[in-house]
């Protein structure tokens, strides 16, 4: 591989909620309680969240009046159509776009008009033109930019945007490539109280990341990541366990308490095929899209990790949720902003998860 990750920059909603502030607006909005509340309760104890970030502040307040989405009814009635939560997402998904992008390229010696390339990532929004389009003109990127979409792929997009920017590099060695991952899972809340729906609404959150890849590493910092081989496979038993589908009421998750089952099945075979194919023995640094609190449990205890190995990814749980395709961004940022010179020739060893099952893993030199 010729290129390099040279920067990233994120981005976050200004609407900081807790967890415990989430709990009693979903309780309310499913009419519970006694032991079905407190059942909800339980279940965000121990989703290992604190924090998660909104384009809707309506989830931090409990009172009606103050709703700026949802209707001020008990029972969120008329809820939001899928028109609703598709004019409200073109509106607010540029805004975080553009701050993450900026964010990521002060850290260069480029410029927006210097810009060759343009990947957008996103599965909770669509419209036409777009996000991609939208960026040229806030950005003020060159009219002339070859623009590339990937949409609806989940939380393992970015490491597809990735891969793309490596060939667009491997193309053009003057290439340079932004990549913006932007999701507003928040915005897709559906108040139905079974199992698959109570868990998307206690982890999902919103967020932006944009990476800028280039080969040319002078634009970059000091301290740069080198992806050096990837490798994905799906797990086809696990095609209904994870799935992400257009309803009239917005888009409509599927996360299954099975999906830590089918990646602990899995997951050290795949992990040794990517290994295998650069003969790298050693791994200094792990960047784990934190799907939920258990996924990333099975995947420390079949690689034989301890906690403190995967600090990065427990740290974006805990702070941000899964805010799917831009979570495992944050997630090379925090370890990125501990990196220096020392750990030059360091390796990364990087996996998300999403549909399909889809499991994408990537391995990265720290140069």
């Amino acid at each position: 591989m010729t290129s390099s990750i040279l920067s990233i920059g994120t981005a976050v909603p200004k609407h900081k909620i807790p967890q415990t502030q989430v709990v009693e607006f979903m309780a309310k909005a499913h009419g519970m309680k006694g032991a079905e509340q407190g059942r909800l309760r339980a279940l965000y104890r121990a989703s290992g969240i604190e924090d998660r970030y909104s384009t809707i502040p309506d989830y931090a307040s409990n009172q009606l009046e103050e709703r700026a989405f949802y209707p001020p009814s008990e029972g969120l009635d008329p809820f939001p159509t899928t028109k609703a939560r598709s004019d409200y997402y073109r509106k607010e998904a540029i805004e975080l776009s553009v701050e993450s992008s900026n964010n990521c390229l002060a850290q260069t010696a480029v410029e927006s008009k210097d810009i060759t390339h343009l990947i957008t990532i996103s599965c909770t929004g669509m419209y036409a033109p777009g996000l991609d389009i939208d960026l040229v003109n806030r950005l003020g990127l060159s009219k002339s930019v070859q623009r590339t979409c990937i949409n609806f792929m989940g939380c393992y997009a970015a490491f597809v945007g990735i891969k793309a920017a490596n060939a667009f590099c491997a193309a053009d060695p003057k290439a340079k490539v932004l990549v913006v991952a932007t999701e507003l899972c928040t915005l897709h809340f559906q108040n139905k109280t079974d199992d698959d729906n109570l868990i998307s609404n206690a982890i999902f959150g919103d967020g932006s990341a944009a990476l800028l890849i280039s080969a040319d590493t002078s634009l970059g910092a000091e301290v740069q990541l080198k992806p050096l081989t990837f490798y994905n496979e799906v797990f086809s038993e696990g095609e209904q366990e994870m799935a992400w589908n257009i309803g009239d009421f917005g888009f409509e998750m599927k996360l299954s308490a099975y999906v830590p089952v089918l990646i602990e099945k899995g997951i050290k075979n795949l992990v040794q095929q990517l290994k295998d194919q650069v003969s790298i023995d050693e791994i200094h640094h792990y960047a784990l899209h934190p799907g939920g609190k258990r996924i990333l449990e099975v995947i420390e205890q079949e690689l034989g990790l301890d906690k403190n190995q995967d600090w990065a990814g427990r740290e974006v749980l805990k702070n941000y949720g899964n805010m799917s395709s831009p979570t495992v961004v944050f997630v090379l940022k925090k370890l990125f902003e501990t990196l220096s010179s020392k750990h030059k020739g360091d390796k990364i060893l990087s996996l998300a998860f999403g549909p399909g099952l889809t499991v994408e893993s990537m391995i990265l030199e720290v140069i």
